[in-house]
């Protein structure tokens, strides 16, 4: 099982309840953006359970395409279709007694997905071009980077499978969201990779750290690991900022418009300096993010030091924020 590795208090409490649902039988949803650690979740969550000496089986349904996915997941006779010389067990009979993992479940087509309601349902599975069920006792934890109550809405999710995979809701939030997550996950990546690499270093420089924590991450996790793994390729003894190399990627810019453009931060009118307008940025980001300092620098796009330098700047003209 891969650590889950945090400080924020957000992520220990979905940790906590996801230790606490893993006894049950009950189906999981978790989302959460690409890179947060789904995959990680539902891994630990079989460990934790009773069936952690069962098969644990995990699918993407995303990355399989739609006329393989029945297949896949719900087997076939021989002779079912061309090419079907001889039977074969899907996914599910695989993970039988145990857990199957069904990543990225928002991609699946809508009419396997009341194939899968039925399996869920009836606790047991049909292969293709097979004759009777065959009785199946498995957990299933789904994931998907989507909001499936939109995607319900929008008619691409059938609203009966969605309650069906809902029973325990788990939301990751987003690394940049993590208060104080992305020092110690870099330390535990530099451990982590240093061998893999054949690196020495086992430090990374305060200002490499600082322009770690000024990023949107919007890879998250993920992208921190393979910015990390890089800076051990190319640095010397220790991690220096000029090691640290950041995808300033459309993705990312256009998170920090988003950021900028839903909490009405900018505006102009004639007669206000520059710097009216960043001390009034600053103000409602503040008021935005009730005052956390942390996240109002990340949504900002700087660093915590400079946010304070500036409060403090602004203390010095009597206006206290």
């Amino acid at each position: 099982m891969s650590k889950i590795i945090t400080n924020d208090r957000r992520m220990k409490e979905v940790i906590q309840l996801a230790e606490t649902v893993s006894q049950s039988k009950a189906t999981v949803l978790i989302q959460g953006e690409s890179g947060t650690g789904k995959e990680v979740l539902a891994s630990m969550i079989h460990s934790c359970s009773t069936r952690k000496n069962k098969p644990f089986v995990a699918i993407n349904c995303a990355a399989i395409p739609e006329n393989l996915l029945e297949s896949e997941l719900f087997g076939y006779e021989r002779g079912a279709f061309t090419g079907a010389a001889s039977s074969k067990a899907g996914k599910f009979e695989f993970a039988n007694n145990g857990t199957l993992l069904l990543d990225e479940i928002s991609e699946m087509d809508l009419k396997l997905q009341a194939k899968l309601l039925r399996v869920i349902q009836e606790s047991e599975v049909d292969r293709i071009g097979g004759r009777k069920p065959i009785p199946i006792d498995v957990r299933i934890v789904a994931t998907t980077n989507k909001n499936l109550a939109e995607c319900v809405k929008e008619g691409t999710f059938r609203e009966d499978l969605f309650y069906r995979l809902n029973v325990v809701n788990l939301t990751l939030p987003p690394l940049r969201e993590r208060i104080g997550d992305v020092e110690i996950l870099s330390e535990y990546f530099i451990s982590k990779l240093a061998a893999k690499n054949n690196s020495s270093i086992k430090k990374i420089d305060i200002d490499a750290l600082k322009k770690l924590d000024s990023h949107l991450w919007p890879g998250n996790v993920r992208e921190l690991e393979n910015v990390i793994e890089r800076a051990l390729i190319t640095a010397g003894e220790v991690i220096l900022v000029n090691d640290i190399v950041l995808q300033n990627s459309l993705e990312s810019q256009s998170m920090r418009k988003e950021l900028v453009e839903d909490n009405e931060m900018t505006s102009w009118i004639p007669g206000k300096t520059l710097h009216d307008i960043e001390r009034e940025i600053i103000i409602k980001a503040l008021d935005h993010h009730s005052g956390n300092r942390t996240h109002t620098a990340k949504a900002l796009g700087i660093s915590i030091r400079t946010l304070r330098n500036k409060i403090a700047e602004y203390k010095k003209v009597g206006i206290y924020l």
